[in-house]
């Protein structure tokens, strides 16, 4: 079996911290792309019109492998890559830093604040995590471990070095890093505690809060109450597996949704830009990460420095 080709370096620099769009020109047994352009405006047309389309190849903004401009009338090659900057739409930004935790030559370990995407996707794409720190730290190749919900703060592992992004990736995939966090939501003397919830989790694309379903499990947690006061508890949520939403959903299944939690038990529409409320964040908080690092063999432990907003005084 022949090895994967990676494909070439970019000859675009980042943009705020985001890799430009490569493009592969797929094969054309049919020939219904005589030119470049033919290409692209079968590609994107639909999604930001022919005259745009246009517009990016007169002014140069498509390029090829050695950083020069590609001609609309160039002849259609397929196998030829094209790079391109997005333009991106305007963000609101997130008004919380992020904080490094850790920083050597194989990590960057940091707070993320709750209301801050990981990694970009949807109409999140420059207030990121990663896109934060690519721009702040000059590390353009970094990237994501793992993630962590747009809602949760807390720690999240970046790897400063492609070639050891599997070998960190792979101890999050065969749960061979602890993780606590630590939560804040209703106190109920009736529920019992601690104890570990396992079942089977759905999540659907396109559907924003997750189920529960029959069948087997695919979901583990352990809870402990660890104090509570005013009808509120804060709690310890101790996950062995990494299901989307999962801890909100178990707590929520014991019936003590997170306090501020916008999607469990009740979906709440998602606010417009720039109306996010960020006097309420989801109180949920990736507080502890702990494993043997894959590159070097350290023990590695890191805490979070963040609190949650409804026990502030802990």
């Amino acid at each position: 079996m022949r090895g994967r080709v990676r494909p070439p370096a970019a000859p675009l620099p980042q943009r705020q911290g985001v890799d430009p769009v490569r493009v592969r020109f797929p094969e054309d047994a049919a020939g219904a792309w005589p030119t470049v352009r033919d290409h692209l405006l079968d590609r994107f047309a639909g999604a930001i019109g022919a005259s745009r389309v246009d517009a990016m190849l007169a002014g140069g903004r498509f390029v090829g492998a050695d950083g020069g401009a590609v001609g609309g009338d160039e002849p259609y090659t397929a196998g030829r890559h094209v790079w391109f900057h997005r333009d991106f739409a305007p963000e609101v930004p997130v008004p919380f830093p992020v904080e490094v935790v850790h920083h050597d030559a194989h990590l960057v370990v940091v707070d993320k604040p709750h209301f801050l995407a990981t990694t970009p996707r949807g109409r999140h794409i420059t207030e990121t995590a990663v896109a934060r720190l690519r721009d702040r730290l000059g590390i353009a190749a970094l990237q994501p471990a793992h993630r962590l919900d747009r809602l949760t703060a807390g720690l999240v592992l970046f790897v400063v070095r492609p070639e050891e992004r599997g070998a960190y990736q792979t101890l999050f995939r065969d749960r061979l890093v602890r993780k606590e966090y630590e939560a804040v939501a209703p106190y109920a003397p009736g529920v019992a505690l601690p104890r570990t919830v396992r079942n089977r989790i759905v999540k659907e694309r396109g559907i924003l809060a997750a189920r529960v379903e029959p069948g087997e499990a695919n979901s583990e947690t352990r809870i402990e109450l660890l104090e509570h006061r005013a009808g509120l508890g804060r709690y310890r949520l101790l996950p062995a597996t990494g299901r989307t939403h999962q801890l909100r959903v178990h707590m929520n299944a014991l019936g003590l949704p997170l306090v501020h939690d916008p999607v469990y038990p009740v979906v709440r529409p998602e606010p417009a830009p720039g109306r996010e409320d960020y006097g309420r964040p989801l109180q949920l908080l990736a507080r502890v990460l702990e494993f043997t690092d894959p590159v070097t063999g350290a023990e590695h432990r890191f805490e979070s420095g963040l609190r949650l907003s409804a026990w502030p005084d802990r």
